[in-house]
């Protein structure tokens, strides 16, 4: 990523980013225009009905509400409730609202909501912004409709009273109305003013997907412009007046706190402008990022490594296991008679063990903040500005009207910006500053203060009848509680985390008797959502137990799984086609073969063929990759392909290659060098099959990245004979017997 620091925000919107002049967002001025909002059951317009704020350039609006502003020059924005981080969620969300307003995506400006602008807004879906679980249009699938079809609607009925006409003879089209007769017409920014007035309709017919003109198409991203000349603005870009940059350290021991700091040197480099300390962690401000790093650099820094100084990933593990042994489980299934189905059959036994995972996202974490007596602006990327902005509230002590977050593209987030530990941090710094700091992570800082996803222990059970189908399944998840860190006052001990199970409850199969069950085992090791959050655990799992029973059946690993789906023709499908279409049963060279995996995760179907090669070097290629989807409806085909696309990939890398340890408390991994990702000479070619089964949209961001992880362990069995219980996957290993006990 480019880091365009020299450059100030532009005062002017590009198409999808969210460049507009932050501070004319709060000015309110007179003018004309409309700015409307659609929930499911409308309230009154009330007070704000006449607030009229600006919009692009300055040009005012009225304001009724968060979804659509047109302004009198007839320059329309998508107010959109999600933020884009690489997925393509302007442009489907642009989409959503286009299909039904009559105008075309590439010719309007989408900008994210915020905070500070949409919490007196009726809307549910503005009340708290949040962009993950892959829930963005699942979320938003029926409101921002209604959101365009009411703008619509609002505006032929002000074109029908302006001409006299009945509102049955009035059409709308790209961005103008027009009679059926021919002798009016008038562009939605002549008419916004008047269309402001009229009554919100309740409730909201919207068009039958036989009129869609949108929807279902692949058209080109709305980002693409401003990303290609350079003008879409992420938050690293940022650069405000007076603005100072920091450089920041925190202890390297997990949890470690400052004992004591000799700053003289680094008072001493020209440039440097102040060194602060709050306990957890210390910076330096200056009057450039690299000058700030040479006086961290410079800093003698004393730490109190506390209780985590002798911390090791063995240790680790062992409080996962003395858990699975002796902890006290919660219970998330359990069909009745388990005892009975138990004692029948051929028993099977399997433990499986995942690492602690970083995000490593390309944009490190930034964050430029301007703390004043009389209020905070925040210029950051963030999955989550509401939560964000009552954190900034909370370690300045400001009022919550006072804090204003101001939202940009993330250069990748896979998850870790829904934490906001990095906003609370660089709030604590500058409390104790006068001036605006832009705080930089160093890549090293990144990746060894992440919130990693936790490493789990997991224990599967399974008794085999006649026909080598199982009759009673249990799977023992145990890990920490990510749920813990984002609920208010934590998760109590003894509360399920739903996360913990995501993909262990909810399989695709018809198990008759079936058993989940989470121990919680917290580990001093921090940790958070990571893309694919609870599936991409328990689905690796799952899928590796379902390919071992099959093996054990002497059956095949896809006809093994058609004989569980009598009940889920969705997965069937996607299934038969993922096996039609990478030729399964076909032979292969030696050293070559074949895994599947299935799973139905976010509200989609999916399932993908690996076919991976071990070379004579003990390498692992990835040679070909099938991938079938259903997620009902898909809104931009080619956006999905991309998502599946990338969702496989970083699942890959980390099945390769991803592991954080621990040593003496420490991560042992600080960059790329040894936190590898998959190269491009690595990428295997990749097909994407849709099913479109007319239901309601599913989620498709994490999808591929479930997927990754089975499927190439499975492959690796076909192509060795070996089983591997845990990832990285390295062929060097010995094979993995993986004592449940």
């Amino acid at each position: 990523m480019t880091n365009r620091s020299d450059k100030t925000p532009p005062s002017f919107v590009c198409l999808a980013t969210n460049t507009l002049n932050d501070a004319s967002r709060r000015r309110f001025l007179i003018g004309g225009g409309l700015l409307l909002a659609f929930a499911a059951v409308p309230k009154g317009r009330g007070a704000v009905a006449d607030t009229k704020i600006p919009g692009p350039d300055n040009d005012p609006y009225v304001a009724l509400g968060g979804f659509v502003r047109i302004c009198a020059d007839n320059q329309i924005s998508l107010i959109v409730p999600n933020i884009e981080m690489g997925q393509g969620i302007y442009t489907a969300e642009a989409m959503l609202i286009a299909e039904e307003l009559e105008v075309d995506p590439g010719k309007v400006h989408v900008l994210t909501a915020l905070p500070q602008e949409t919490s007196d807004i009726s809307p549910d879906l503005l009340k708290s912004l949040s962009t993950g679980g892959s829930r963005s249009i699942r979320k938003g699938w029926l409101p921002l409709r209604q959101a365009g079809a009411s703008a619509r609607l609002m505006l032929l009925a002000a074109a029908a009273s302006r001409w006299g006409i009945s509102v049955a003879d009035v059409v709308a089209e790209n961005g103008i109305v027009r009679d059926t007769a021919g002798r009016h017409q008038a562009t939605y920014g002549d008419l916004a003013t008047d269309a402001v007035k009229q009554p919100v309709p309740n409730p909201v017919p919207l068009k039958e997907p036989g009129r869609w003109k949108l929807l279902g198409q692949s058209i080109p991203r709305v980002d693409i412009l401003a990303k290609v000349t350079g003008q879409a603005v992420f938050g690293i870009d940022i650069r405000v007046p007076e603005m100072a940059f920091g450089a920041v350290m925190a202890c390297p021991v997990l949890g470690g706190k400052v004992r004591s700091i000799d700053a003289r040197r680094a008072r001493a480099i020209p440039g440097v402008r102040d060194v602060i300390n709050i306990g957890s962690a210390v910076a330096v401000t200056a009057t450039s990022y690299w000058t700030a790093r040479k006086g961290l650099a410079a800093l003698d820094v004393v730490w109190n490594d506390g209780a985590n100084a002798s911390l090791s990933t063995d240790q680790v593990r062992q409080i996962l296991r003395d858990a699975a042994s002796h902890g006290t489980p919660v219970m998330a299934h359990d069909d009745g008679g388990m005892d009975a189905a138990l004692a029948e059959g051929k028993k099977v036994e399997r433990a499986y063990d995942l690492p602690f995972l970083a995000h490593a996202s390309m944009e490190p974490i930034n964050t430029t903040i301007h703390v004043r007596p009389d209020g905070c602006d925040v210029w950051v990327g963030t999955q989550v500005p509401t939560r964000g902005r009552d954190a900034i509230a909370r370690v300045t002590k400001l009022p919550i009207e006072k804090v204003h977050i101001h939202n940009y593209m993330i250069g990748g987030s896979f998850g870790r910006r829904l934490a906001v530990d990095s906003l609370e941090q660089a709030a604590g710094f500058a409390c104790q500053l006068s001036y605006p700091v832009k705080f930089i992570w160093s890549r090293e800082e990144d990746i060894r203060h992440d919130l990693f996803r936790p490493a789990y222990h997991d224990r599967m059970t399974a008794t085999l009848g006649d026909d080598g189908l199982p009759v009673a399944w249990i799977h023992h998840v145990t890990g920490p509680s990510v749920v813990d860190r984002f609920s208010p006052g934590g998760l109590p001990q003894g509360t399920l985390d739903r996360d913990a199970v995501a993909g262990a409850v909810d399989t695709p199969y018809t198990l008759p008797h079936m058993r989940v069950m989470w121990t919680r085992a917290d580990t001093p090791v921090p940790v958070s959502w990571w893309r694919g959050v609870g599936p991409a655990h328990n689905a690796y799992v799952v899928e590796s137990f379902m390919d071992e029973l099959a093996a054990e059946s002497r059956m095949d690993s896809i006809e093994y799984r058609r004989r569980l789906l009598s009940h889920n023709p969705r997965s069937l499908a996607v299934l038969d086609l993922a096996a039609e279409k990478s030729l399964w049963g076909q032979s292969l060279p030696p050293g070559s073969g074949r895994g599947v995996a299935l799973h139905n995760a976010f509200g989609s179907h999916c399932a993908v063929v690996v076919e991976a090669s071990v070379l004579p070097t003990t390498a692992i290629q990835i040679v070909r990759v099938t991938a079938v989807v259903d997620c009902g409806m898909a809104i931009n085909p080619d956006s999905l392909i991309a998502q599946m696309e990338g969702g496989l990939l970083f699942g890959f890398s980390a099945a390769l290659y991803g592991e954080i340890t621990i040593r003496n408390g420490c991560v042992e991994q600080s960059n790329f060098h040894n936190y590898q990702l998959m190269k491009i000479n690595e990428v295997p070619r990749i097909d994407v099959h849709i099913i479109n089964s007319g239901a309601e949209p599913g989620g498709i961001g994490e999808v591929g990245t479930v997927s990754a992880f089975p499927a190439l362990g499975n492959a690796l069995f076909a192509a060795t004979g070996k089983r591997f219980r845990r990832y990285p996957f390295r062929i060097s290993d010995e094979a993995d017997t993986s004592d449940p006990t």
